[in-house]
């Protein structure tokens, strides 16, 4: 395990053992604990009470029937991946989940055939728990397609599916949720290539019963627009990350959002924008990775000072670029960036093969995604996590980066095509 504990950006590499000295000065301790049942998030069948809109959730004596997504979300057993969790900071009894969930996918009946018509919508699930995560109620994002509820107008994002979900809250009962979203309601092949945030507030405002924080949908907004272009060409936003500033500092509330935008074979870039306004509006994107390209994975870390720090993932590229955790700064609540510096450079853990059908391949299967290794994976590669303790001591610059790569010496022949450092070539993964 290796953790970059970075006190003012400046890099220290530490063993698990140093980290447990550094808590264990703070009065901190990791103790055991007995765990408890695994709870359910997605109740996509009969038997486990199915799905509800989030307008029913909070107008239980005037309900809106179910459409025909939810209906179907309700009893089939479809797959999620992606999820993302928050615990609301004010009550911690409220956790909100969220995932691509596919529920709805075969929403629209049977062909001539009697099979599934897989026309429906993959969209961002909203879960929610009052009770600690003992149980959870299931329902989606509003603004899918065929949202038959008054919630479904406060949506502003204009595509047919949405998902990469991210989740943060702020001190005052609301919660922000990110996404990228892409595909056409018309059913071209255009690719959208969006990224917006959900607000969710407490229905009686931040005074409010904070057992009901993060319940209410109030509105959807797109931060950047992609281009529209078929096949992920042109502009097309990814991989987002959401903070909140919940500081005392001058800053606080402020809510930050960052990406990955691609433009084609044109190389990419990291995008940050801000939102003063509790998500009503984001600022224009502002590029935050200068001249580095091939950059992905960011993430965003607050100080207890109200300082932003960014980093993200730099790819191995021509010249001097090697692969690297970044790290950005900034000191003005968001407006301006540091310039790019490398925290640390690893060897990254990429899982990796060949096509049957010819070309590099990310990810590998059966039939039309089977490789040559004949091994099925899952995509995965090397990222960055970064956090700060928002509630430490004012001037505490600590930011705690974590990042999964390849343990130094551990590369070895394959006998195959399939490899984590390159085709052929395999190694240990560790963080």
């Amino acid at each position: 395990m290796k953790l970059i504990h970075s006190p003012g950006a400046r890099p220290l590499i530490a063993t698990a053992t140093a980290v447990m000295s550094v808590l264990a000065l703070s009065g901190v301790f990791a103790t055991a604990s007995t765990p408890g049942a695994d709870s359910r998030l997605t109740n996509d069948n009969p038997a486990s009470g199915g799905y509800v809109s989030n307008y029913n959730m909070n107008h239980p004596a005037a309900p809106v029937a179910k459409d025909a997504t939810l209906a179907e979300c309700s009893r089939s057993r479809g797959r999620q991946n992606e999820p993302s969790v928050a615990v609301d900071p004010r009550d911690t009894d409220v956790i909100v989940g969220s995932s691509n969930d596919y529920c709805g996918v075969y929403n629209d009946g049977l062909d001539t055939d009697g099979s599934p018509i897989p026309s429906g919508p993959i969209w961002l699930g909203y879960y929610r728990s009052q009770n600690a995560g003992a149980s959870f109620r299931s329902s989606l994002v509003p603004g899918y397609p065929g949202d038959n509820t008054p919630y479904a107008a406060r949506s502003g994002l204009r595509t047919a599916s949405a998902g990469d979900p991210v989740l943060a809250w702020d001190a005052d009962g609301r919660l922000f949720v990110g996404t990228e979203t892409s595909d056409d309601p018309a059913g071209s092949l255009k690719t959208f290539g969006d990224v917006g945030v959900a607000t969710f507030v407490n229905p009686a405002g931040p005074t409010g019963a904070t057992i009901n924080d993060g319940k209410e949908f109030q509105r959807s907004v797109i931060v950047d627009r992609g281009s529209s272009a078929p096949f992920l060409l042109g502009q097309f936003n990814d991989k987002t990350a959401i903070e909140v500033d919940r500081t005392q500092s001058p800053c606080s509330d402020n809510v930050y959002f960052a990406y990955s935008r691609f433009n084609g074979n044109l190389g990419n870039s990291i995008q940050f924008a801000r939102s003063t306004n509790h998500g009503a509006t984001f600022s224009h994107p502002t590029k935050v990775s200068a001249s580095v390209h091939g950059v992905q994975f960011a993430d965003i870390a607050v100080t207890a000072n109200g300082h932003v720090y960014v980093t993200y993932r730099q790819f191995t590229a021509q010249g001097n670029q090697t692969d690297a955790v970044i790290i950005v700064k900034s000191t003005n609540c968001g407006r301006t960036f540091t310039k790019p510096r490398v925290l640390q450079t690893f060897t990254p853990y990429d899982a990796q093969d060949v096509s049957v059908t010819g070309g590099s391949a990310r990810d590998c299967g059966d039939f039309d995604s089977a490789c040559e290794s004949g091994y099925t994976f899952f995509r995965r590669d090397s990222q960055v996590r970064s956090t700060a303790d928002q509630q430490a001591k004012v001037g505490d610059e600590t930011v705690y980066v974590a990042y999964d790569a390849t343990v130094p010496g551990t590369q070895t022949p394959t006998g195959s095509t399939y490899g984590s450092v390159g085709s052929g070539v395999g190694s240990q993964g560790g963080v």
